[in-house]
């Protein structure tokens, strides 16, 4: 079988002989084009940095933000589509404040990465939708203390101490290896996530 769609790629419903989604592995491939982004989960708080790939010098400083406040225990980070990454930190808001709105409290890490994944995932079951072209990281400090996790368009995701999505996500996740995150803390992921995003940057 070829790698490429040959027809079973019009669509998000159809699978292919190997039993690949098409258009679910080329809404990564967007991801895979977009600028890094680099998370640590420490002791005491969630560290995110972004790669800002400018293409213009004519940019006004600000307007391609990447990393988003989703609400006041809650910071998400988006690669790939910026437009689609809008879309899910507006969900990502509204997730928040309907389940405050109900339960009267904060909600859980847990429950709103469950919530934005199969948000992401129904887009994988209709024919009429397409999947979204970005991955999303979430970054919490609920009950259980700081918490990281990674959307794929997918709708897969995992709870990480460290990881990375974009262009440089490998080399990025080699760096993160090799550090000790279970006991670091922030002010020195801070420095670990900006070398990381340096180091990725002049190879890319």
């Amino acid at each position: 079988m070829t790698s490429i769609g040959t027809g079973y790629d019009l669509s998000a419903t159809t699978y292919s002989p190997e039993g690949r989604l098409f258009q679910v592995e080329y809404a990564a491939k967007a991801i895979d084009n977009s600028g890094t982004a680099v998370a640590i989960r420490c002791t005491d708080g969630v560290v995110i940095g972004v790669e800002k790939l400018v293409g213009s010098k004519m940019l006004v400083a600000g307007s391609n933000k990447r990393i988003y406040h989703a609400d006041r225990h809650v910071g998400t980070a988006v690669t790939g589509l910026l437009a689609d990454g809008r879309m899910l930190v507006n969900q990502t808001r509204s997730e928040c404040r309907s389940y405050r709105s109900y339960y009267g409290h904060d909600i859980p890490a847990r429950i709103l990465n469950e919530r934005m994944s199969m948000y992401m995932q129904k887009n994988t079951l209709y024919g009429a939708a397409r999947p979204y072209g970005c991955g999303l990281i979430i970054a919490a400090y609920d009950i259980d203390g700081p918490q990281l996790y990674a959307v794929e368009p997918s709708g897969l995701s995992y709870s990480y101490y460290g990881t990375a999505m974009g262009k440089g996500r490998q080399q990025a996740k080699s760096e993160l290896e090799l550090l000790k995150l279970q006991s670091m803390n922030t002010a020195q992921a801070v420095k670990e996530v900006a070398r990381i995003i340096h180091l990725v940057h002049d190879d890319v």
